[in-house]
């Protein structure tokens, strides 16, 4: 026993030599080694940080109210979407939350297993364990750290800034989720102007603004600084095409391909091949020009029966190369021919109707493939390669095919650099610009509960001159956002969770 309380002591001091410390769901590391960075950041041309942090308060107040009106926002269309409709897959932004608490100390804390983040520029919400991708789990967990860092530094430059003591920097994982924060002395923290203490507590979120708004000008400006390694506007490079994609076999495509074109839409990057098949999703199926000696000697017999979605099939389950057309004679009427597609799509061009068709004295037909609900017919060119016909949903293809605006100019150049860099900043965007959102909003243990304090008392104690009053005004304020934030984030995991 005493050998076993000698050496539980011994790890304990281990511990404290080294500023680390352990307990179940968190490990956090906390040194004095960067201090003398940070006094130098601190003291580092005062009229610029006295300027810069000026701005930044000015930018955490007006986040503050604008986060109370984003969550509210959010809160009526993801209830007016619950009662409507179920749960869509595509274009919703839902809540996905990033926490900040201070106690002594300010802790950027992700809880990563009971909340989710807000993606402002993502189109999915995305969760490790649930919706992200293994791949992309170091572009996530990376700008969590770096958008926490930042964060922290600014609360750190902005206390030593205002005569604060600054104790330490330091690291933590809380569960898988890393960290960062600053240990401030409270007592000074106490004893500054309500103005200096808004300066201190809305750092962070306004660093958070500014990597972001920096990430995202780095994005807008990349094509330009690659430009004498990779070129763009010229098409969608593959970069992977996954194991299970319908584009892969040898008919598919291939890492290094240059897509051009999604039937009759161009394709110059990869907005335009997403883009392209959210056209086609939505739109109905193209058909495609054919003269009636050839659709009479392409065609053949073949019995016709109806799909349970109420579509038409007259082609053998079995064949892998025909599929169903519909077209309209002159009389009007339906009728269907099973046609070799290859055949059809690469000897015509796209119409939508017969009138599409009527440029030549020939007489032709547009014919439209008789497809299952959600599914299309779609011509990708890669050239030199022969066009790949994809039958599926658009969708399927566009999750499962990764490609990249920027082709190389020389072969040794990597194609996935771009795309890493590329990823990693919307990333950076996306999280940054979370936890600047989140933690301004006025709710218990977010920044936001210290600037919505710090702001009332600079501004109404004049007007409400009982201290116990303005408290009570502040608390209220702070139970009501609070209860905004709880609400979009059980709505946000429900509609995670409902899919």
């Amino acid at each position: 026993l005493q050998s076993s309380n000698s050496l539980k002591a011994s790890y304990e001091d281990w511990l404290l030599t080294y500023g680390l410390s352990v307990s179940p769901f968190h490990m956090r590391w906390q040194t004095a080694l960067f201090n003398r960075q940070f006094y130098s950041w601190g003291r580092w041309k005062p009229r610029f940080l006295y300027l810069w942090f000026n701005i930044g308060m000015v930018f955490g107040i007006f986040a503050m109210f604008g986060s109370v009106i984003l969550l509210g926002k959010t809160l009526m269309q993801t209830l007016t979407q619950m009662l409507t409709e179920a749960p869509k897959a595509q274009n919703d932004r839902m809540l996905q939350v990033v926490v900040s608490a201070l106690s002594s100390v300010f802790v950027f804390v992700p809880l990563g297993f009971l909340l989710c983040f807000l993606l402002l520029s993502c189109p999915h919400q995305q969760v490790p364990g649930v919706n992200l991708p293994v791949s992309q789990l170091t572009y996530f967990f990376s700008a969590i750290l770096i958008s926490g860092v930042i964060h922290e530094v600014g609360h750190g430059v902005a206390a030593i800034r205002e005569q604060v003591r600054f104790n330490g920097f330091g690291i933590f994982i809380f569960i898988i989720y890393p960290g960062a924060f600053v240990d401030l002395f409270t007592t000074h923290l106490q004893l500054i102007s309500p103005v200096q203490q808004l300066r201190i507590f809305c750092a962070g979120v306004w660093h958070n603004f500014v990597l972001g708004v920096a990430s995202f000008i780095g994005l807008f400006l990349l094509p330009a600084v690659l430009f004498p390694f990779y070129y763009t506007g010229v098409g969608a490079l593959v970069t992977e095409v996954a194991e299970d994609s319908p584009a892969n076999g040898p008919r598919g495509l291939f890492v290094g391909d240059l897509v051009t074109n999604l039937q009759d839409c161009p394709v110059y990057s990869v907005e335009d091949w997403n883009s392209c098949l959210g056209d086609i999703s939505e739109k109905s199926q193209v058909g495609y020009c054919i003269s009636a000696a050839t659709l009479q000697q392409l065609s053949f017999p073949a019995r016709v029966y109806r799909r349970l979605d109420g579509t038409v099939e007259c082609c053998s389950n079995n064949s892998l190369t025909d599929i169903c057309f519909s077209y309209s004679n002159n009389l009007d009427s339906l009728l269907y021919a099973c046609l070799p597609a290859r055949k059809v799509v690469e000897a015509s061009k796209v119409c939508r109707t017969n009138l599409d068709c009527q440029k030549d004295a020939v007489p032709s037909f547009c014919v439209i493939p008789s497809l299952e609900n959600q599914t299309r017919l779609i011509s990708v060119k890669h050239p030199p390669h022969i066009d790949m016909l994809y039958v599926g949903h658009p969708m399927h293809l566009q999750y499962t095919v990764s490609l990249s605006s920027f082709v190389p100019r020389q072969n040794f150049l990597s194609i996935d650099l771009p795309v890493v860099i590329e990823t990693f900043c919307k990333y950076l965007i996306s999280l940054s610009g979370a936890l600047a959102v989140i933690n301004a909003v006025p709710c218990f243990a977010l920044d936001g509960q210290w600037i919505l304090n710090s702001f009332l008392e600079a501004t109404l104690s004049s007007l409400i001159v009982e201290k116990q009053n303005r408290e009570l005004v502040g608390f209220l304020i702070l139970l009501a956002g609070s209860a905004l934030l709880a609400a979009n984030v059980a709505l946000g995991l429900w509609m995670v969770t409902a899919r």
